[in-house]
């Protein structure tokens, strides 16, 4: 992800603004008038709100007044005066209170909304874009991008805007109770207040900055070091994790403490100019008094103007770096939604229709870099109900070609066909239903068995996934564990052997029930006897069905109808086991020494 601009920066301001319209739509969404009419309301409390804190000042002014004369009139109207007071204070709680209660609903919809839209995107980018990214700075960015949408959404509606009204208010009645020399001092406090603000707070915006990039940083080490548990233990490598994380978390404290410190500075500079304004203001009022002019009440107004004044302004500087960091972290976050999606369906794309399921591969020519190309014009077709293999050495381009088929990519020329359709004139949706895959690596869902077995489909039902288990010979393990179906897998499907996760994996498929199968390197890595057993229930599986095998180890593909042998990128030989080996060239070699390795072993093992 791009580095984020200073929030002082000129682009930076220019892109809050355009943030800040990017969001709007999530605030006032036209297909919804319910939350529409939520939000009308909710401005009318604040109004409200706005009227009643108005009057207050007023009332404590005529009580004050009031007790400077005697009789039993004047102590009634004083003890009205007060009531009124707490009464209006009541109100107020309520009025915005229950501006809370109705805006709640539209705030956790547009989190709703907007979180559902980058979670989708998410998906709809390439798997370039996943292989380059981590996944914990990625997840943090969308956590904080979430967060920010509540409380901007709270301080700018509830906090800011209000408080812009109050300013104007309380300008008026300074105006016409005091003159303009007050008017001009709280103008000039006020001006001042937020300059301070801001200088202070765009610095402390450098050392917020600062400290999430190392937070995401320190995620991003905790969340790979914990995927990459068994590797950690293969090699010994606690105290080196835990080094490698006290480093970035300590960083992290550092910045952290250095963001605190300065907020205290902050507040401390606006503590001096808030009551620099009031003990000029109160004081004038006293002097005021002293010559006569002003009653005593008078003070108790001023007094409580200015601390209705001074309560959201108390909140400026929270509320100005609560607003700057939730537009960083919402540009971040729509930065996810504008990254550009590499593979896109063409304008109008048809479903693919599969009658033959044939595959073929047409002078296809792909890298994954521009000065690295992978695959040089290769050309080869599977017809509809054989048994394909495709071999070679490491770096030939074996697996691009799976890739290629589920689309994960698009060729740089050339064309990839099924049944005689371009995939890219198809839909994308349409071309993974038709395609069914064994990975080497069996990534399973952190759910339990039945669940991951049912992800085949969606709409699977208990019969499906009984019915797959056993077409993957997985039902002797399930009747053996407690809990059958709803075992648990654990993390990546940790809690399963190998083997047991390749038959997941195939059951998963059979569920599935595509017409292409692709098998990607899926034995290589299961122990010889697991191997044997696992290919049994693969052939069985691809019986019926056209098939595709990516093999390292030529002995499990040795029974297929073809062969198709790589050499950097280019189809070098084809043909049967038989036939390859009679021509003597990269096959036969690659044979040849695949069996010396195993004689080796075997001797080895005696």
């Amino acid at each position: 992800m791009p580095p984020d601009r200073h929030a002082n920066e000129p682009d930076a301001r220019h892109e809050g603004l355009a943030t800040l319209r990017r969001f709007v739509p999530y605030l006032w969404p036209k297909d919804n008038p319910r939350l529409r009419w939520r939000i009308v309301v909710s401005i009318l409390l604040i109004g409200l709100s706005i009227a009643v804190q108005t009057v207050l000042p007023f009332t404590l002014k005529w009580a004050v007044d009031a007790m400077t004369v005697t009789g039993p009139r004047v102590i009634t109207f004083a003890m009205l005066a007060v009531m009124a007071y707490a009464a209006g204070r009541l109100i107020q709680v309520t009025f915005d209170n229950l501006r809370n209660i109705v805006f709640e609903r539209v705030g956790q919809d547009s989190i709703r909304s907007l979180s559902e839209s980058v979670f989708g995107q998410l998906h709809q980018l390439s798997l370039r874009f996943h292989l380059a990214r981590r996944t914990g700075e990625v997840t943090k960015a969308i956590e904080r991008g979430t967060k920010s949408i509540d409380t901007m959404l709270y301080f700018m509606l509830f906090n800011l805007a209000p408080t812009v009204i109050q300013l104007l208010i309380v300008g008026i009645i300074f105006q016409i109770n005091f003159g303009w020399e007050l008017v001009a001092a709280t103008a000039a406090a006020i001006a001042a207040y937020i300059w301070l603000t801001r200088k202070i707070t765009d610095w402390r915006n450098h050392l917020r900055e600062r400290m999430n990039r190392l937070d995401g940083q320190a995620l991003s080490r905790a969340v790979d070091s914990l995927l990459n548990y068994e590797t950690v233990k293969y090699f010994g490598a606690e105290k080196r994790e835990e080094a490698r994380y006290a480093q970035a978390t300590g960083a992290f404290a550092d910045a952290a403490t250095k963001s605190a410190n300065s907020l205290g500075l902050l507040n401390m500079a606006q503590a001096l100019v808030i009551n620099l304004l009031m003990a000029g203001a109160l004081a004038a009022t006293v002097w005021g008094w002293a010559k006569g002019e002003y009653t005593a009440g008078q003070l108790v107004f001023v007094q409580t103007y200015l601390m209705q004044l001074f309560r959201p302004l108390d909140m400026l500087g929270m509320v100005y770096r609560t607003i700057n960091q939730g537009l960083i972290d919402m540009a971040a976050m729509f930065k996810l939604l504008d990254t550009d999606v590499e593979v896109r369906d063409a304008p109008g794309a048809p479903a693919l229709l599969v009658g033959r399921p044939s595959l073929t591969f047409d002078n296809v020519v792909f890298g994954y870099e521009k000065d690295r190309t992978i695959l040089h014009g290769l050309s080869f077709e599977v017809a509809a109900g054989s048994q394909v293999a495709i071999v070679g050495p490491s770096g030939a381009g074996k697996s691009t070609i799976a890739r290629l088929v589920f689309r994960f990519y698009d060729p740089w020329s050339g064309r990839i066909l099924i049944d005689g359709q371009d995939i890219k004139e198809v839909t994308q949706e349409s071309l993974r239903a038709a395609l069914g895959i064994v990975p080497q690596d069996s990534v399973l869902f952190n759910e339990s068995i039945g669940y991951n077995i049912a992800y085949g489909r969606d709409g699977a039902g208990p019969a499906d996934i009984e019915a797959a288990a056993r077409g993957a010979a997985l039902l002797p393990l399930i009747e053996r564990l407690p809990q059958g179906f709803d075992t648990e897998v654990g993390e990546r499907g940790l809690k399963l052997s190998g083997g047991e996760k390749q038959r997941v994996a195939i059951a998963r498929t059979l569920v599935k029930n595509p017409p292409i199968l692709l098998l990607d390197e899926a034995t290589s890595a299961l122990d010889t006897r697991t191997e044997q057993d696992i290919l049994a229930t693969l052939h069985n599986v691809a019986e019926g069905r056209t098939s595709l095998s990516i093999a390292h180890r030529l002995s499990t593909i040795a029974d297929a109808d073809n062969i198709l042998v790589l050499d950097q990128g280019r189809l070098a030989e084809q043909g049967t086991h038989h036939d390859l080996l009679r021509r003597d060239g990269l096959y036969a070699e690659m044979w040849a020494r695949q069996q010396s390795e195993r004689e080796r072993l075997s001797e080895a093992a005696e």
